[in-house]
């Protein structure tokens, strides 16, 4: 597999730094010039990296992922901004790509499924033929009833280590493993790192900081509190994924263990009562929020699977 980096610099009006990957297989070169041919736009959760999706693509001739280096205050929907910031770059900057012309599928899991729900309304508006959301942090019953779930994710990160110095990074590895023991190998050695090659390998969770000495986390606790303080961001996308549902196949796919997200939360937001109609919904078996981090190559399977299908999409309800 192939593996090529993009970065899209930041301008007075949007201060991020746009950092994409593109993966594909040579192929599927041949189907540059085929319109019906998937681009796959892959967005991450908040606090993960985009390499943990690497695990999760297979035999898929493009996918993306989008991160937000280095900005706090952040929202689902400036994320989505930022996503859309990106394919709008045209072929001369970012990816050098006219998404304009592509079959674009969107992937979000988490927060990222959020965002790429928020993308759809922001226009200019690129033109989807499939979303996959997994797992996201939505709340269709209001928000405050993803008020103590939003609470304890605060909570947790404002107690996370901003930095291990070296010594005391190599005494942890072990124990952040052990920690990490529910997650697929792959996902658990691109998120930690390892100690006798910290100077030439590349971090994803964690980087090196020469002048301190230390790790640092890549995703500071500041920026992950911004996103979980969102107000409207576990509402607001439910909002265009009433309309969307209706125009595009929208799969959703949700853990069994209900870890982090309500059982009655899933429940509402799956609700064929609601009004919002899916193409598919799937349970994954024996796991709960972290699915690509705990179940990747199910949930590909599941993806897969969503892309292939020919679900019909029905019209909305006339009360």
């Amino acid at each position: 597999m192939l593996i090529e980096s993009h970065i899209l610099p930041p301008t007075s009006d949007c201060p991020l730094f746009i950092v994409a990957k593109r993966y594909w297989v040579p192929e599927f070169e041949k189907n540059v010039t085929n319109p019906s041919a998937q681009t796959l736009i892959v967005l991450h959760s908040t606090s993960f990296h985009k390499e943990t999706t690497t695990v999760i693509q297979s035999g898929q001739r493009n996918h993306r992922t989008l991160t937000e280096p280095g900005f706090q205050n952040f929202s689902c929907e400036r994320y989505a901004q930022a996503v859309h910031r990106f394919l709008s770059a045209g072929l001369n900057h970012g990816a050098h790509v006219d998404f304009r012309n592509r079959n674009l599928v969107g992937i979000g899991h988490s927060l990222g499924g959020n965002a790429i729900l928020m993308l759809q309304q922001i226009q200019p508006v690129f033109t989807f033929s499939t979303l996959v959301i997994v797992e996201p942090m939505l709340s269709a019953v209001g928000r405050h009833h993803i008020r103590a779930l939003r609470d304890k994710l605060v909570g947790r990160a404002k107690k996370r280590t901003k930095l291990w110095p070296l010594e005391e990074a190599k005494q942890d590895y072990n124990d952040l493993r052990r920690r990490g023991a529910k997650w697929d190998p792959r996902v658990l050695d691109r998120f930690l790192w390892i100690p006798l090659a910290y100077f030439t390998l590349q971090h994803h969770a964690l980087h090196w900081k020469p002048e301190a000495r230390s790790f640092g986390l890549s995703c500071s606790p500041e920026q992950e509190v911004a996103m979980y303080l969102d107000e409207e961001g576990p509402t607001k996308p439910v909002e265009v994924l009433n309309k969307v549902c209706h125009r595009i196949p929208v799969h959703l796919i949700l853990g069994e263990i209900p870890d982090m997200i309500p059982s009655h939360m899933h429940q509402a937001l799956a609700d064929p009562k609601s009004g919002r109609w899916f193409a598919s919904v799937t349970i994954q078996k024996n796991v709960g929020h972290l699915i690509p981090q705990e179940a990747p190559t199910t949930l590909a399977t599941y993806i897969f699977e969503a892309l292939s299908s020919t679900a019909p999409v029905l019209p909305p309800c006339r009360l």
